[in-house]
């Protein structure tokens, strides 16, 4: 996901994608201490997809107040 599509969406769209992502976070952890997991990677992304969503959404605060 890229920062430019993220600044698209609004703050309620951004809320929801985060919650996804952090569900399935949840998800790729289980996967990896079962080992079931297959793509490692998609772990690492989805982490940063969330500190991204989250970085911009911190600036929309500071830019409102």
């Amino acid at each position: 996901m890229k920062s430019a599509d993220i600044r698209h969406k609004t703050d309620d769209e951004l809320r929801g994608e985060i919650e996804q992502l952090t569900k399935e976070a949840f998800n790729l952890r289980f996967q990896r201490a079962s080992g079931q997991l297959e793509n490692n990677a998609r772990v690492r992304q989805v982490r940063r997809d969330i500190a991204r969503i989250r970085t911009i959404m911190g600036e929309r605060a500071r830019k409102a107040s």
